[in-house]
């Protein structure tokens, strides 16, 4: 049970850290955040045309997701609250600019329609969209019910993960041969066949939005201070946390979004040394290593199945591409399998993205009206089924998903995180306490990702302009 802290909140001591066994969970939810449009899609429909020589920006793209995730960690187990509630403290206005480019990158239910197709290519259904309307309903009804609800999202997500990812690997190890490994370790250096780097003629807006879904993307990596507060790491021990209207105490209860840090000590820094380097190992093993893992892994399955007959297929009718090949490669059963685990993939994710959604606009929306307590669990799950409600509503116009309005939302995404980026270096070079700050190294690494990003926006704005 969390301790309910609603009152001013001063000083208290940094909890001991637990053993790395004990911290494993928020990464698979920021994990699982990635497991969608650029795992399941844009990595492989890049990798089924263009080749594996592009397989260098999955590994610059998760690593820069890495650093910025651990120093949104970093606000997190310092102070016990998100770092919206830190921005917000600086700059007042940062609350609007969360929820409108939130629901801008994330409002349009692609990734849910996306599984949605998925799934009932597999089990032989032909209306999508009553699927889709289904799936968002129980996806409503799983987060209105767990009395926790970070637990529920966890537990799923590592389930689907822990299933889904070896079964990937089994097919990619029985279907590759000894080339196409070269051929992917090539492209880790950015060699690819005929060109480095980049080839010619490849979308730039289609790469960005990959390259910023190399993990969980936009506004979604900084929902990662939401679930370390939820989890009860550092700090956020002393947090209130969002529970069900249902069957928790969410309808009635007022709590505060606002966190405590600890005096600086010699006791809580030796505390808080363990605390950075177990949070830091669980992060590059979950996010970082699965995470990178999973991307090569369906990348290369696309590449060795489709590549140089997938023409101009696009979207979800390039996966159904790549499951029909791997049926007749293998035994049928094992195409609709792999329909059935990017499905179940994409709409966890979708479930995942809705969940972090809602909480990063609950939180800036609460944080506009600047109270300090308030019916939190009830504005999140007001938010929560708005959201589904749009969704459905989408689904029941017939409106489909074309791949260009994936990678249009991923482009808002990759600016969003151009622009936190940037105030992350700023913010957490000066706000936190002096031994709490990240490293020189850990900041030019920073800077490098937020120049990087801002490279490649400015390159695909000007692309679309010209």
């Amino acid at each position: 049970m969390p301790t309910k802290t609603t009152g001013a909140r001063g000083r208290k001591p940094l909890p001991p850290a637990p053993k790395l066994r004990h911290l494993i969970g928020p990464s698979f939810i920021i994990l699982g955040l990635g497991l969608g449009s650029g795992e399941v899609i844009l990595w492989p429909y890049l990798a089924s045309h263009f080749g594996l020589g592009m397989a260098w920006a999955i590994l610059i793209g998760i690593t820069m997701q890495f650093f910025i995730n651990m120093e949104v960690t970093r606000y997190a187990l310092a102070h016990g609250e998100s770092i919206f509630v830190g921005f917000a403290k600086r700059w007042k206005w940062l609350p609007a600019w969360f929820i409108l480019s939130t629901f801008l990158g994330f409002g349009w239910p692609g990734i849910g329609l996306a599984g949605a197709t998925l799934f009932a290519g597999a089990l032989g259904v032909d209306n999508v969209h009553a699927v889709a309307i289904g799936v968002f309903l129980l996806i409503g009804f799983f987060l209105s019910i767990g009395r926790v609800l970070y637990k529920s999202v966890e537990r799923l997500q590592m389930v689907v993960i822990g299933l889904g990812v070896p079964f990937i690997f089994l097919l990619a190890l029985y279907l590759s041969r000894s080339a196409n490994v070269v051929a992917l370790a090539q492209g880790l250096v950015g060699q690819g066949a005929g060109f480095w780097f980049l080839p010619a003629g490849v979308p730039l807006a289609t790469f960005l939005a990959a390259l910023a879904y190399s993990g969980a993307g936009g506004n979604l990596n900084l929902a990662q201070s939401c679930y370390v507060r939820d989890k009860g790491y550092g700090m956020g021990r002393y947090a209130d946390r969002i529970t069900s209207i249902i069957t928790g105490e969410g309808r009635a209860e007022k709590i505060s979004l606002r966190g405590s840090t600890f005096a600086i000590t010699d006791e809580n820094m030796k505390r808080w040394k363990k605390w950075w380097k177990v949070a830091n190992l669980e992060h590059l093993l979950v996010f970082w290593l699965l995470g990178l893992f999973a991307m090569l892994l369906l990348s290369l399955l696309a590449y060795v199945t489709t590549f140089g007959s997938a023409g101009s297929t696009q979207g979800i009718r390039f996966i159904l591409l790549e499951a029909s090949v791997i049926a007749g490669r293998t035994l049928p059963v094992f195409g609709m399998l792999f329909l059935l685990a990017t499905g179940i993939m994409l709409l966890a994710t979708q479930l995942t993205v809705l969940d972090s959604t809602s909480r990063i606009m609950t939180e800036n929306v609460l944080l506009l009206t600047r109270r300090r307590t308030a019916r939190v669990s009830l504005t999140y799950y007001l938010i929560l089924w708005t959201q589904i409600l749009f969704g459905i509503a989408v689904f029941s116009m017939g409106f489909d998903q074309p791949r260009e309005l994936i990678v249009l939302g991923a482009v808002v995404n990759a600016f969003a995180m151009f622009v936190y980026t940037g105030l992350l270096f700023i913010f957490n070079s000066r706000v936190l306490a002096k031994p709490l700050r990240p490293a020189l190294w850990r900041r030019g690494v920073l800077l490098a990702t937020f120049l990087f990003l801002g490279f490649f926006c400015g390159v695909t704005v000007g692309s679309f302009l010209l």
